[in-house]
């Protein structure tokens, strides 16, 4: 019987200090070349280990083979030019220099299989690994051959497929594809952005995820939160849109966001990964904190579909308050996992007592939790 409750990280986790500057999002490298390379897969097992310690169920690398969430795969690709950079408008919230797409854009060779497939050696736990949505990844680029950000999310939607496929034969049990522009571009989500997202898990058997949050806490999505009002009702636009997707599930911010809970009802039927940690700040959730998120959220996602994960990464955290929170994510899916046993033993029980004829052979000998 699968686990109940399964807890997951949405994403990164704080690099150790000598691989990259601590506390800081997107931090260079401190390596090169073939040092760098096992940098990367030395603090990939402390990554792991840290979670398996907190008795995360659903692990991954936790980012460290990757500097930034979407630049590190397009890095790879052919077609783009770091040197070429431009100033654009990225989320529509904040200015950053970006590289520009010159040419036809290809993937010439795998980007993180090698990485995935050294993790799945390292661990007989479920595996997940994160790639940059189609539509995000167009939405940190200056396009100078496409000019048509559909266009290019296409092409991308089709590299990023190849990957997929790739990452799954490596051994990788879920697939999660980062889109937090799905929060700020909603007609073109509903026009094509789905679309190109169902193109990018084509053919693929294992478990896929879109991860569409508020941001990390860096000021300027700290500063965008703070115009959005009392109630942030983003994801009212593109649930309809995704709950008909063959996106198998979808990763949410709940905690200490102003997320009306209820909009989960859109998605009801979907796997959800609930957001129950707060990645914007360093004070550390209590164990009923988390299950009071999960407890709410339980009313419109059903138990075996609810995922407890965090916000978003955690990578701009120190390493202490990052496994605190970790440890908070795990023991309140325990504290609520504790609750729905207890609950649907109760209610077996009761059921016995109302139909006592229900207690035959057919039953001797069998655990009526996990009928």
């Amino acid at each position: 019987m699968k686990k109940l409750l399964p807890t997951s990280t949405a994403g990164s986790l704080p690099k150790p200090s000598w691989l990259a500057e601590p506390e800081r999002l997107w931090s260079p490298w401190k390596l090169q070349g073939e040092e760098l390379v096992d940098g990367k897969r030395d603090a990939l097992r402390v990554a792991l280990q840290e979670q398996e310690a907190a008795g995360i169920d659903i692990v991954s690398d936790g980012e460290q083979t990757r500097q930034h969430f979407v630049t590190t795969f397009i890095e790879h690709l052919e077609g783009v030019d770091f040197e070429r950079r431009e100033t654009v408008r990225i989320r529509d919230r904040y200015e950053a220099s970006v590289p520009t797409v010159v040419g036809p854009v290809s993937r010439p060779r795998p980007v993180f299989v090698e990485d995935a497939r050294f993790l799945r050696q390292q661990t007989d736990q479920a595996i997940k690994w994160a790639l940059p949505g189609p539509m995000t990844m167009v939405d940190t680029l200056s396009d100078a051959h496409y000019k048509s950000r559909q266009a290019l999310a296409w092409e991308f939607a089709g590299i990023l497929n190849q990957e997929a496929r790739e990452l799954e034969q490596a051994g990788v049990d879920i697939i999660q594809f980062d889109e937090p522009a799905f929060n700020v571009f909603f007609d073109e989500v509903n026009e094509w952005g789905v679309a190109c997202l169902e193109r990018a898990i084509e053919g693929l058997t294992c478990e896929t995820v879109v991860h569409i949050c508020y941001g990390y806490g860096i000021k300027a999505n700290t500063d965008w939160k703070a115009t959005l009002g009392s109630e942030w009702r983003q994801y009212e636009e593109v649930f309809p849109k995704l709950r008909q997707s063959k996106i198998g599930m979808i990763s949410l911010e709940c905690h200490n966001s102003q997320v009306p809970m209820e909009l989960l009802e859109l998605i009801r039927g979907k796997k959800v990964m609930v957001g129950a940690i707060d990645v914007a700040t360093e004070t550390i959730e209590t164990p009923e904190q988390v299950a009071a998120t999960l407890r709410e959220a339980l009313k419109y996602v059903e138990a075996d579909k609810l995922y407890p994960c965090t916000n978003c990464g955690m990578a701009p955290l120190s390493r202490e308050v990052a496994r605190a929170k970790l440890d908070a994510l795990t023991a309140g899916a325990d504290l609520l996992r504790e609750e729905l046993t207890a609950a649907r033993g109760a209610r077996s029980e009761k059921e016995l007592e109302q139909h006592p004829q229900a207690c035959d052979k057919q039953y001797k000998g069998k655990n009526l939790l996990q009928s």
